[in-house]
């Protein structure tokens, strides 16, 4: 919850910022060159928390490509190995996901600003194994010594597929170089699980322990690879 405040919060102050600096334009100058090009960053939020947590590794490339004055093509494909050590398991997920969808701009930009209000989907798949490393056996009494088994047992060729609604916002710091992030809400389409055992964790989509519905976020870096302009009276 302390992470979704601060997310809506930090949106708040990117939305601020973008109507100062509208207001900070020159209003009086109708024509609008508007760059067109291929974007691509990564996560923040990924890469920060495979130094500082010893139990996640995994990165996730994000991009997107302009087709016309407010739709953008957008993806992300990322990896993930995380070690997850509840009360009664401990499990490691490790696997690659892709995820393809669009954009759509509601900010309305002057002059060559490229700033980014957004709302959009995307289509998510992953292909991972899950490995059951312990688990320990429930005795309701509490009257004998916790029994915990070690069985190593590895599932593989495991996939799920899910859809992502999106909103975000993108601030451009200098010349091209863009800072972002945004939210996500997931539903999984599919979900094939291993024998007696559940996907409690799928990359790309995180915790499957709210059922089929999940939440999401990133924070980006990400740079323009401008391509060609256009003017728009």
């Amino acid at each position: 919850m302390s992470k979704f405040i601060f997310s809506v919060v930090l949106m708040l102050v990117f939305t601020s910022a973008f109507s100062q600096q509208e207001q900070d334009t020159i209003v009086n100058t109708p024509l609008k060159n508007q760059r067109y090009g291929l974007r691509i960053g990564a996560d923040l939020y990924t890469a920060a928390r495979s130094v500082y947590d010893d139990k996640f590794q995994g990165f996730e490339i994000v991009g997107d490509y302009r087709l016309s004055q407010k739709f953008f093509a957008a993806a992300e494909i990322g990896n993930t190995k995380i070690t997850v050590d509840d009360d009664q398991l401990n499990f490691t997920t490790n696997g690659t996901y892709l995820k393809v969808g669009f954009d759509y701009n509601t900010y309305e930009n002057w002059l060559d600003m490229q700033n980014m209000i957004y709302v959009g989907m995307r289509y998510g798949v992953s292909s991972f194994s899950q490995t059951l490393n312990s688990y320990q056996i429930y005795d309701p009494s509490g009257y004998y010594d916790p029994t915990i088994i070690y069985p190593n047992q590895e599932y593989t060729g495991l996939n799920a597929h899910w859809l992502e609604f999106v909103a975000g916002v993108k601030a451009e710091l200098v010349n091209n170089l863009f800072l972002g992030f945004s939210l996500r809400l997931k539903t999984l389409i599919v979900n094939n699980k291993p024998d007696n055992f559940d996907n409690l964790y799928i990359p790309g989509f995180n915790r499957t322990y709210e059922g089929s519905f999940g939440t999401g976020f990133n924070y980006t870096v990400s740079y323009l690879i401008p391509i060609y302009k256009k003017g728009k009276k």
